[in-house]
């Protein structure tokens, strides 16, 4: 691929966005456009058009987004829910109508149904109901993966879509109110141990099974979506293996060190029962995950207690 060729990261300061910016450097690209959300406002259609038309992007990452986890879908569903599709909607409509040549769009494994069969593959989207719990975000999603299916379809572009599981890593939101699971039990299970080991509550009774897959996986996959010629609309992108809830804490708990007793809150919701990815079709283009899940645990602990009084001090 040519490295002096124009990209713009939206949504570069966020965990997804960064790691992409990482590794498209790490490959020599050259020309990377970025703008912080002060900067520009994805969700103001005449500022991102103004934006496309002064900088003329050839591709586009989308990994802005509003995320959170189960309370935050809960709380906060209009902001969810609309955020989400202005974001994108802005992101690809300008895209397409500033002819740009490649566009990543990054969604989230729950657009699919709560009680798809296992694993999921990409074709059981929309044939039934979604997780009540995230169904605001799932929404916008699939919205955004149906607007880039339909300019593939109507004007032959190359805009695609990929689908990662749960995703986490160095620079994950770690906010108790916000965050997603795994962040939030390294945090829980940190913070108890240094309150001399306090037992440690955990939401549901730990059966829901989860895949997941660090950042940097997510960006390789990113990159190599960009720099390759892929036939379909829609990839899955994740491990291919999955763990229970309660593995998952007994894991955490180890590489933390807390000694402490775990209760499992059994009045609050389990989310959906399982999430498991077919990887099949990425697997067979070409690509496949190469992070094992303990040893990208252990990193995300170890930058966590690097920036942990920084993380006290950033409220969500």
């Amino acid at each position: 691929m040519n490295p002096e060729i124009k990209i713009f990261v939206a949504g570069h300061n966020g965990m997804v966005g960064s790691a992409i910016v990482k590794k498209l450097k790490s490959k020599e690209y050259n020309n990377i456009i970025l703008r912080s959300s002060k900067e520009l406002d994805l969700r103001n259609q005449q500022v991102v058009n103004q934006f496309f038309e002064a900088e003329k992007p050839n591709v586009v990452f989308d990994a802005a987004a509003r995320v959170g986890g189960i309370l935050a879908n809960n709380n906060y569903p209009y902001q969810f829910l609309m955020d989400n599709m202005q974001i994108q909607n802005n992101l690809i409509d300008a895209a397409h109508q500033h002819n740009v040549s490649k566009f990543v769009f990054l969604g989230s494994s729950c657009i699919y149904p709560k009680l798809a069969p296992q694993p999921l593959k990409e074709e059981y989207l929309l044939t039934s109901s979604l997780e009540p719990t995230n169904e605001w975000y799932a929404i916008a999603k699939i919205s955004g993966v149906k607007a880039c299916e339909a300019i593939r379809k109507q004007f032959n572009k190359d805009f695609l879509s990929l689908m990662p599981t749960n995703v986490y890593g160095p620079g994950d939101n770690f906010d108790l109110n916000t965050s997603h699971v795994l962040p939030a039990m390294i945090r829980k299970f940190y913070e108890a141990k240094q309150n001399n080991n306090t037992a440690v509550t955990l939401w549901g009774n730990g059966s829901a099974m989860r895949e997941f897959i660090h950042v940097n996986d997510l960006a390789d996959a990113a990159v190599f979506a960009f720099e390759n010629n892929l036939t379909e609309h829609l990839y899955n992108t994740g491990t291919g293996v999955d763990l229970t809830i309660k593995e998952l804490a007994y894991i955490i708990q180890e590489i933390v060190g807390h000694t402490g007793e775990i209760i499992w809150d059994e009045t609050k919701p389990n989310g959906t029962p399982r999430k498991l990815l077919d990887v099949s079709k990425l697997s067979n283009a070409g690509w496949k995950s190469k992070i094992e899940l303990r040893q990208g645990i252990c990193e995300t602990y170890n930058w966590f207690k690097e920036n942990v009084e920084k993380i006290r001090e950033v409220q969500i």
